[in-house]
């Protein structure tokens, strides 16, 4: 529920065990992304106008409030913000859904920081000021025209597409562990399991090291 606190650490919180027996936190975030509610987008696309990126995402993603039916607001995917959520709630590794919703677009870019008053920055700053002042820095890629709906296997994805998740995996510093290609749970690419110890024991490094 977007009312609750999704922030990882209130699983704790929520459930009893202590923050030290989370060895292991899948964080999970869509191609693009999304928003509803107002507040500053700084990767928003226009969704109203058809044949435009923004309507495209809108309608093939069905970017509607479950309970409300309200449009949701939909822009690029933007790594600098995820960067911020992933030091935010200690993400081990990633999920990314909806990858299908890419499917057909010739060009798809990236944010990978910001022109904040003239300067550069590579990760979403905490002053909602400084956030309506960003200006998107955008990585661009060549889309693929391949279906990847319902792929279940890393290498039986387009080339593009591999590069693009290659990409985005580059900017934001954390892995991607599985990939959802579709809405059924068998719709997914598995690259490393959540509960292998191995995972759980490198995402711990990594904090140490972080």
């Amino acid at each position: 529920m977007t009312s609750s606190n999704c922030v990882a650490g209130n699983a704790a919180a929520g459930s009893g065990v202590g923050p030290d027996f989370l060895h292991y936190i899948l964080g999970i975030t869509k191609a693009y992304t999304t928003r509803v509610g107002g507040g500053p987008f700084p990767t928003e696309l226009p969704i109203d106008e058809a044949g435009s990126i923004g309507h495209h995402l809108s309608t093939i993603g069905q970017e509607r409030g479950t309970v409300t039916g309200r449009p949701r607001r939909c822009g690029w995917l933007d790594a600098a913000a995820l960067k911020r959520s992933i030091i935010i709630n200690g993400i081990s590794g990633l999920c990314i859904t909806k990858l299908d919703v890419l499917d057909g677009l010739a060009e798809i870019r990236i944010c990978v920081g910001y022109d904040l008053r003239g300067e550069r920055v590579d990760i979403l700053p905490l002053d909602a000021d400084d956030i309506v002042a960003c200006a998107p820095i955008y990585d661009s890629l060549p889309g693929w025209s391949e279906s990847t709906f319902g792929v279940t296997r890393w290498s039986a994805l387009p080339l593009n597409a591999r590069l693009y998740l290659e990409r985005v995996q580059s900017v934001i510093g954390a892995p991607i562990d599985m990939v959802s290609t579709g809405p059924d749970r068998e719709h997914t690419i598995l690259l490393r399991h959540p509960y292998d110890p191995d995972a759980a024991d490198s995402a711990a490094a990594r904090r140490l090291a972080a």
